[in-house]
């Protein structure tokens, strides 16, 4: 007899963490809906979300570890063998080449597993290897490179609930939650918002679903944001619509900020960014005037060139306009599941953006965003001391994600030993020595503390409101399988090789920390059950885990934290002229615009989300799956232009590379660009079917700070498909 049961969770799909309702029948997820009982969320979910029990009874996921055989394929092999069999290559590549030579790579499967890395990454430390690396660095560096360098407000930047004005540049939360506007059920955030007349502007090369709700939309030529950002900062000085007693109060620079941006006038933005010079200054007066509000970088920026110069000039912005939570009144983001602390009305100080700690390749050097994986490939690839031979990575696919698809595939062929954490065979499984299969989401306890920690990676990241929830597994591991958590692994494999593991738990950016890091030692005796680690994540709540769990379908708390007065004698400022970002717009204002090019590559490729799948991940599942091919999105005019028909096959070729995508019309693009969702491939992408986008990415042009190469703004050519070849 079947025993039917629908409880409350938490979708882990993205960082959104919408609570949902989970029906379970005999241990097995059938069917996920919104959580209407679910406080603030009013009861939203997305494709991904419902298709939450499709990924968790995937006809191809993998329910034991893989072992890959001399002659190719895989067998079976469990994961007590294989932490044991992978702990001894360690060690012998360790005593070999030296701890450098073993690297750690985090996609984005951590944000649906959110303790995997607990004690990978104490594991590293364990063994001597600093070589951590993760997608946040090709993807938005920029957030943590750009508050390094401008300094953060301790209380954080005011709240979108009461904003009268937002800004978003290069984001699409209506369709892609990951930033822009409030994480919980964003399309109706922002008509509520609208509705009591905040005035919203976007700053996007698509007429995308947000900025159609804008009261002003500059449809700019990709990759001008900087330029657009210093235009409407320059209309900002000159019409005196800054908070002159704020920043004199705060900050320090303005006058060489305003030097900085003298050049950058109206009418030469305008002609520059391929928008109307008027709507540039509505965009500039209707931020500044407003009395409250923010501004959100996202990814199209940071895919772009001088992405730190766009992040760094929209901090200033903010700043300019005084647009930090104020002395007394309540905490954005006070902490629930994060530990107490005392938001002030001050900054947290500049730091350094870039560390004296080099890479052996181009000349990079870790930053404040962490080792820059775009050089991941070349370390793995450059023979010489410091080379690295072994990869664990944990919820990622480097060979669609990183520039340069053959590199990337080259790079995970030239390992000595390559450990894929993964639910499903992915064109970078395919390469690996061992496959482990981590539980799903569902399968999981977890809480919305990772959430409330993004705002450690960003300024308006994470819970604009005090939210708690904790949710129990709510699901069984299928029968007969071996699963087990990348955490557990690491600990298997520390066991075997005799390694004392430390857990440091840090809660700030750089070395601005709200409470000192908890180092916790583990005990070694016996493996810890994800629900200790999620507990020990917890160390320190404001609000103990126990209280949350009492709240099955979430809770928003009330601690009635308030922001408390600048400390008596506190003289520091934040940063409105880093002499970095200062010369990087000089040269800039030196370099032509990018224009709409009529020669050898005459469109400019920009990236895409959907909604229906997170990167890779959901692109397998029936009910998400797409089209055969990449869909890449053209305006009707270029598909004539270029006597391309919708529905049909074509070739886009950069500088770089080529690939296939079938094309559509999208009215909504500006033309001259083509817009493609990245994320599609296999390892055989010679054969019909969906390429990635990411073959169309060279190394040769990457931000000197970050190594981010850029992925956006390509200039591309697009024709037919010759049908002989596929």
């Amino acid at each position: 007899m079947t025993t039917t049961r629908t409880v409350p969770s938490i979708c882990r799909n993205c960082l959104a963490y919408c609570p949902i309702l989970v029906t379970v029948d005999d241990g097995r997820p059938v069917k996920v809906t919104g959580d209407p009982d679910a406080p603030a969320f009013g009861g939203y979910t997305c494709p991904k979300g419902r298709a939450l029990p499709d990924q968790h009874n995937f006809a191809g996921r993998i329910l034991r570890p893989l072992k890959h055989v001399s002659g190719g394929g895989f067998e079976d092999i469990g994961s007590a063998e294989a932490a044991a069999e992978v702990a001894a290559k360690v060690q012998a590549i360790i005593k070999k080449h030296g701890p450098r030579s073993v690297a750690f790579y985090t996609g984005t499967g951590p944000v649906s597993h959110p303790t995997s890395g607990m004690l990978a990454t104490a594991w590293m430390s364990a063994v001597g290897s600093k070589m951590i690396f993760s997608a946040a660095t090709i993807d938005k560096p920029a957030e943590r490179t750009a508050v390094a360098l401008h300094g953060n407000w301790i209380a954080g930047m005011q709240g979108f609930d009461d904003a009268d004005t937002w800004m978003i540049i290069g984001a699409n939360p209506v369709i892609a939650k990951s930033n822009g506007a409030p994480l919980h059920n964003p399309g109706m955030r922002l008509k509520e918002a609208q509705d009591r007349g905040m005035k919203l502007v976007v700053i996007d090369p698509r007429r995308t679903e947000t900025a159609k709700r804008a009261h002003v939309h500059l449809q700019i030529i990709p990759g001008e944001d900087p330029a657009v950002l210093a235009g409407i900062i320059h209309v900002i000085i000159k019409e005196r619509l800054y908070d002159a007693a704020f920043v004199a109060a705060n900050a320090q620079g303005f006058d060489a900020l305003a030097d900085a941006v003298r050049p950058w006038t109206p009418s030469h933005v305008a002609k520059r960014a391929g928008i109307a010079e008027d709507d540039l200054i509505v965009a500039a007066r209707c931020f500044a005037q407003g009395k409250r509000g923010g501004a959100v970088c996202s990814t199209g920026p940071s895919f772009a060139t001088s992405s730190n110069l766009s992040y760094y000039l929209t901090l200033c912005l903010i700043t300019l306009c005084g647009r930090w939570a104020r002395e007394g009144e309540k905490a954005p983001f006070p902490n629930i599941l994060l530990p107490a602390f005392t938001p002030k009305a001050q900054p947290y100080p500049p730091y350094p953006a870039v560390s004296d700690r080099p890479m052996r390749v181009r000349g990079l050097k870790e930053n404040a965003s962490g080792l820059p994986t775009a050089a991941l490939a070349d370390e793995i690839l450059t023979e010489g001391e410091g080379q690295i031979r072994a990869l664990f990575c944990s919820g990622g696919n480097p060979v669609l994600a990183w520039p340069d698809r053959k590199r990337a595939e080259e790079a995970m062929r030239g390992l000595d030993l390559l450990v894929v954490f993964d639910y499903h065979m992915t064109a970078t499984a395919e390469l690996a020595d061992y496959v482990v299969p981590p539980p799903l989401s569902l399968e999981l306890p977890a809480t919305s503390q990772k959430v409330e920690g993004l705002k450690y990676s960003g300024v308006s990241r994470g819970y604009p409101m005090p939210w708690g929830q904790y949710t129990p597994a709510v699901a069984d591991y299928p029968a007969g399988s071996d699963l087990v958590d990348e955490s557990q692994f690491f600990f298997m494999m520390a066991q075997q090789m005799g390694l004392e593991l430390k857990c440091t738990l840090s809660r700030g950016s750089g070395p601005n920390q709200e409470v000192p890091p908890d180092v916790i030692p583990i005990d070694m005796s016996r493996m810890p059950t994800i629900e200790e680690l999620v507990e020990l994540a917890c160390t320190g709540s404001r609000v103990p885990l126990d209280e949350v769990k009492a709240y099955p379908h979430g809770h928003v708390f009330d601690p009635d934290v308030r922001v408390a007065p600048r400390d008596a004698g506190c003289d520091t400022r934040l940063e409105l002229a880093a002499r970095a970002m200062m010369d990087e717009l000089a040269h800039l204002r030196n370099v032509p615009g990018r224009r709409m090019e009529t020669g050898a590559y005459p469109l400019l490729l920009i990236c895409r989300r959907a909604n229906n799948f997170m990167n890779s991940v959901g692109q397998d599942i029936d009910i998400l799956k797409p089209p055969l091919h990449t869909p890449a999105a053209m305006h009707p005019d270029d598909l004539e232009r270029f006597g391309l028909v919708a529905g049909t096959l074509a070739e886009i070729r950069s500088a770089h590379g080529e690939m296939r995508a079938e094309v559509a019309a999208d009215a909504s693009l500006r033309p001259g660009t083509i817009s493609v969702v990245h994320g599609f491939g296999s390892l055989d992408e010679d054969s019909e079917g969906p390429q990635s986008v990411n073959r169309l990415i060279g190394l040769d042009e990457c931000d000197p700070m970050t190594g981010i190469p850029r992925m956006t703004g390509i200039p591309v050519k697009v024709t037919a498909a010759d049908a002989t070849r596929h």
